[in-house]
């Protein structure tokens, strides 16, 4: 890679979003597009999360593509290795490997206003694309916060999304901050080997019970000899999930039964009144992510584990201070703090028209026309973009919509023809961005009384989506070309902006390639 390669799109990132948007690009007959990523192998958050006890918390015949199902997920809520396994299959039924560049991390992308067309400096060489697709996705950059004196700590530091595997944790202190997602699926796990475990709760989640059970050898046999039913088993999953999210965006209220169900499962494990008290929230139910877990609170209860009520304020050599004043001491620290969402990394590394960074552009919070296209910067979609997230259902859903956006956004160049790039336009930017918005504000994450990771440092709702998926499919099935202004090489208009950067040599474009699809088997 050495050199210059051009192609018709660049795709940055191999999770779901990109593995996604290749599958659907090859199934457009479209095989001049390359991937970039940055690791040595395919996976996104997948491969990157391999911590103890890393599992999903959507049922995986919905946590699966639609166009590549797994009739042999083992188990009702898949385990990390299982879904790893599954992108690796689909990477490889898919025939996606010559597409994939491996140690290509993006360091800079600057569009070309006069060539129409995006000038992209990675790790691993120079591209060029007439269209960028950004799916590095709004869990890939662990975020750790800025604790005085940590450099000090002489044990082991590291985040979730990184964890440490040869580090040998048996017979240590070890001190988890953070009660989310990632650290009650780890907690259960080491607490039977650490010494001491503290637990640094800044606001203790809302945990229901986990619904897990092995999927039998009859059932995959089944799935496999009549795939319909994994469709109907697929089908009922998102029916329930659909008819639950008016409770999330219209009728808040409706959550206190489910609290209900939470409150008993915590009474039924955690006795002590006072650590009780420490593990009850005090805001409504799903204004932060609900948990699932049956192994969280009887592994909390333990006598080698303590619950400080405060998150980590400051580190004193091996002494830990919380926000509350209470002390520990701890040999290794493991940050379960989450992830740069409001604000991704790589909006710093892109530049649009105007010469200005999209993090620029974004300075007064992230916003894009259908979650996808962004002011100012021609042929560049994001998948998995500002209000596409879920608080209730699986992702894949939200990408497979915007698979449908960025299919039909190109078939629409390719009717303008000639060299052209689409460039949303700030009012239909506006808008999109207001009715969103508006509709957030009677959602449980905006009137349930907590700080979330859905919201920006404005504390606006940048992340999620206030509505159904199939409201999503429905608003992302066509581009609609009002909303966007058509620039056309040679066009003084399209010139008016001209960015500064590395330039390229422009290269051919490469066949169409044939129809593909396929079923991924274990």
């Amino acid at each position: 890679m050495a050199g210059h390669e051009h192609v018709r799109v660049a795709v940055i990132g191999s999770g779901f979003g990109g593995l996604g948007a290749a599958v659907r690009l090859r199934r457009e007959g479209i095989t001049d597009f390359v991937v970039l990523e940055r690791a040595d192998s395919v996976g996104g958050t997948w491969r990157d999360n391999s911590y103890p006890g890393c599992a999903c918390d959507v049922p995986s015949h919905l946590y699966s593509f639609s166009f590549a199902p797994n009739p042999d997920w083992p188990r009702a809520f898949s385990g990390q290795e299982h879904i790893r396994d599954y992108l690796e299959r689909v990477t490889d039924v898919f025939r996606l490997r010559p597409h994939i560049r491996f140690g290509a991390e993006v360091k800079l992308m600057i569009w070309d206003p006069e060539r129409l067309r995006w000038e992209i400096e990675t790790s691993g060489g120079r591209f060029s694309a007439d269209v960028v697709v950004s799916a590095t996705g709004p869990l890939s950059e662990p975020r750790i916060p800025d604790i005085p004196g940590l450099d000090s700590f002489p044990g082991k530091v590291f985040h979730t999304a990184r964890w440490d595997h040869d580090h040998d944790l048996r017979g240590e202190r070890v001190a988890v901050i953070g009660t989310g997602a990632s650290a009650i699926q780890i907690v259960p796990e080491i607490q039977p080997h650490v010494s001491r475990l503290t637990l640094f709760q800044r606001t203790p989640p809302w945990v229901l019970p986990r619904v897990d059970r092995e999927i039998g050898a009859l059932e995959r046999r089944l799935h496999r000899a009549l795939p319909f039913t994994t469709q109907i088993r697929r089908g009922f999953l998102w029916g329930i999930r659909e008819l639950q999210v008016h409770a999330f965006t219209k009728r808040p209220g409706e959550l206190r039964l489910v609290e209900q169900v939470a409150r008993r499962n915590l009474a039924r494990t955690v006795k002590d009144p006072e650590l009780r008290a420490r593990l009850t929230p005090n805001y409504r139910m799903g204004c932060k992510r609900i948990l699932l877990s049956n192994s969280y609170y009887p592994a909390v209860v333990r006598p080698n584990v303590d619950v400080i009520s405060g998150g980590l304020s400051e580190v004193r050599g091996s002494t830990l201070v919380a926000s509350d004043g209470s002390t520990a001491e701890a040999d290794v620290i493991v940050f379960g703090t989450g992830f740069h969402v409001t604000d991704m990394p790589i909006a710093e590394r892109v530049v649009g028209a105007e010469g200005r960074t999209l993090s620029e552009s974004w300075r007064e919070g992230m916003r894009a026309l259908r979650g996808a296209s962004a002011a100012g910067f021609p042929n560049w979609l994001s998948i998995i973009g500002p209000n596409t997230g879920l608080g209730n259902s699986s992702m894949i859903l939200m990408i497979e919509s915007q698979l449908n956006y960025m299919a039909d956004f190109l078939r629409q160049l390719d009717v303008l023809g000639g060299r052209v790039a689409l460039d949303a336009r700030p009012g239909a930017v506006d808008d999109w961005n207001r009715k969103v918005q508006e509709r957030m504000r009677r959602t449980v994450w905006s009137t349930g009384g907590c700080t979330s990771w859905y919201l920006d440092e404005r504390g606006n709702n940048s992340a999620l989506w206030p509505g159904t998926t199939g409201e999503f499919r429905s608003a992302t099935r066509r581009v609609d070309l009002a909303e966007y202004e058509v620039l056309r090489g040679g066009d003084p208009s399209a010139n008016a902006h001209r960015a500064h950067g590395v330039n390229g040599v422009q290269g051919e474009r490469g066949e169409r390639g044939e129809h593909v699809d396929g079923k991924v088997n274990a």
